[in-house]
């Protein structure tokens, strides 16, 4: 198929409030799923007391949210183009505030953990109300509604830190719960009141094979990077889950190509635009997820390690504030320069920031301010990057694939994350120093090459 997506209507004077509505409830419901993906970071350290279990256990409250979405995102977008947009979107909304609630009325990890699963289907809400944005909004309107809400992915993880970080030290963790079930409750009545009905479904049947094959090399590949940590990249279970998942893969394409209703269609995905959308995705994702975890580790690690500044976890969490701020304001920025520019273009200049961004966090590390000025730029970058890959999605998409095409664009920033976090940690787990009792990162033992230059020394640097 060879298809675009159609215009979006023209505006008309009594629609501009109700789109303005539209874009409030639909990128509340982005922001808070992002929050709550990563609002749990800064407090982990201090759940295996306060639950009494395992630093394993406590683990599993991240890969069991992270496991659920892999196979929750192509399989929901697909459902969306098929039984529409706005309905899957509410289902993803309401897991969220149905698994914030379990999560906020128990201290029982079992039920914790189940919590944070149902948690997972939520993440298909991003590219939903990205989809469903792009056929409801007029077209001047279009490209800044769709990136703000697909600058969300990023802001809620920026502002997520601080906030559970504030609620950390002042108050009780299951306050966090409270707070995505109460805001996810709002984005679900919004969504539910104001917000209308898509009219283009593609119909059709749902591939199951393809589902359950898609889901499994999912999980095989997710699973074994979140776990490097503790089990180590040259582990046999590391080795064989990832070629179980590579085999997984090779089969799905293959029965992707060979029926007529597929889960994703390989073909519209092999489109060049998209194919390079979706490889800078997972690079912008680790850049990303590599900043928000590694700036606000550093600086809380102590001035005794030779890199650290001893702040506290509140520091550590605002120290990402700027760049959260960063992208919220840049997103629709970002927007009108693609239309201008054309998205490809600031998409790549979008790439660049994030480079300088990160060489400056690898370079300027005496003072508290040059860290978070790295890291805001590095958000800066990952600002405009983020708001243009759906305009690039929805050029090359047919209209009926455009929640399944945006759903494996949000997939694939999940992967880069992942692997970010796969990497740093494994890195790190494996170069610590003794301080205090506790096991400290200390990137001066790592071999040459491989040393995370954002961790480095200061007095390497002076």
């Amino acid at each position: 198929m060879t298809s675009t997506i159609p215009s979006p209507p023209e505006t008309s004077t009594a629609a501009e409030p109700r789109v303005g509505l539209w874009l409030f409830f639909v990128g509340t419901a982005a922001l808070v799923v992002s929050l709550a993906q990563t609002i749990l970071i800064p407090v982990l350290g201090l759940l295996p007391d306060k639950l009494d279990t395992s630093v394993a256990n406590v683990q599993w409250l991240l890969t069991a949210t992270l496991l659920v979405a892999a196979v929750a995102v192509p399989l929901m977008g697909r459902l969306g183009d098929m039984f529409g947009k706005r309905l899957l979107l509410l289902v993803a909304v309401g897991a969220l505030v149905i698994g914030s609630v379990i999560t906020a009325l128990s201290s029982s990890i079992g039920v914790l953990i189940f919590g944070r699963a149902i948690q997972g289907i939520s993440a298909a809400a991003i590219p939903l109300g990205i989809s469903l944005l792009s056929s409801l909004v007029p077209r001047e309107r279009a490209g800044t509604a769709i990136a703000t809400v697909s600058a969300m992915l990023g802001v809620g993880g920026a502002l997520g830190l601080p906030l559970a970080a504030a609620i950390a030290q002042n108050s009780d963790y299951h306050v966090l719960f409270w707070v995505t079930a109460g805001a996810s409750a709002l984005a679900f009545v919004g969504i539910l009141t104001v917000v209308p009905k898509d009219t283009q479904l593609a119909g059709g049947k749902v591939d199951y094979v393809g589902t359950v094959l898609l889901g499994a090399a999912l999980v095989s590949l997710l699973y074994p990077l979140s776990q490097t940590a503790s089990w180590g990249w040259g582990s046999t279970k590391v080795i064989g889950l990832l070629s179980l998942s590579a085999v997984l893969f090779v089969i799905f394409t293959f029965t992707q190509t060979r029926i007529a209703q597929p889960l994703v269609d390989l073909v519209t995905l092999r489109r060049r635009p998209i194919m390079l959308t979706n490889i800078a995705s997972i690079f912008f994702g680790f850049a990303l997820f590599a900043s928000l975890i590694g700036t606000a580790s550093y600086v809380q690690a102590p001035e005794a390690t030779g890199y650290g500044f001893g702040s506290s976890i509140m520091t550590g969490g605002l120290a990402m504030l700027p760049g959260g701020l960063a992208m919220l304001v840049l997103a629709p920025i970002a927007a009108k320069l693609a239309d201008r520019f054309g998205a490809p273009r600031i998409l790549t200049f979008g790439a660049l920031i994030v480079a300088v961004g990160w060489l400056c966090r690898i370079v300027f590390i005496d003072s508290l301010t040059q860290v978070v000025i790295g890291a805001t730029i590095v958000g800066a970058g990952t600002a405009i990057g983020y708001a243009t890959m759906p305009a690039i999605i929805n050029a090359h998409t047919p209209v009926s694939e455009l929640a399944a095409a945006n759903g494996v664009n949000s997939l694939v920033r999940s992967v880069g994350s992942s692997l970010a976090s796969a990497v740093g940690g494994a890195l790190l787990a494996a170069t610590t120093m003794s301080l205090g009792g506790h096991d400290i990162p200390d990137p001066r033992r790592l071999p040459r090459g491989a040393s995370p230059c954002a961790l480095a020394p200061r007095s390497s640097r002076q």
